[in-house]
């Protein structure tokens, strides 16, 4: 009985960090909820990069993609920012892995321990900025 009470003690031990990162990101969640930034004049201000280079930087639409996410609808979510949505689903992903391997004991691997993760982030953030600020044709329907 003592030995499973310690095994049952220790798995919530190393639950704790999961937990942790869970409740920040339902408080965040729940913070742009209340802020509705769909509605122009809310609480969250104009993206500096905006306002003083006119450009949509990577973030820009984030709060919004993530509002529409909340509410459920995923076509307006990717209209907002397609970038964004996609990184929710990997960062699902490696905090998924992140707690499964703390609940097991043991690390498991995931797309983020791949040397080349950071690179391909940084291209596709790179790419993103710059089709969704050329001024012509279909690529205007990305601008936010």
């Amino acid at each position: 009985m003592s030995q499973c009470l310690d095994r049952h003690t220790s798995v919530l031990q190393r639950l704790w960090a999961p937990a942790g990162v869970a409740a920040l990101a339902a408080c965040g969640c729940w913070a742009v909820w209340m802020a509705e930034p769909t509605t122009p004049g809310g609480p969250i201000p104009t993206c500096p990069t905006k306002l003083l280079f006119g450009i949509d930087c990577p973030g820009c639409g984030s709060m919004r993609m993530l509002y529409a996410l909340l509410h459920g609808d995923l076509p307006a979510a990717a209209r907002f920012n397609a970038l964004a949505l996609l990184a929710v689903v990997f960062l699902l992903w490696a905090f998924g892995a992140w707690t499964y391997g703390r609940l097991i004991g043991r690390q498991v691997w995931s797309w983020q321990h791949h040397r080349w993760s950071a690179s391909v982030t940084l291209i596709l953030i790179t790419l993103w900025v710059v089709i969704r600020n050329i001024p012509i044709g279909p690529f205007r329907l990305l601008h936010v």
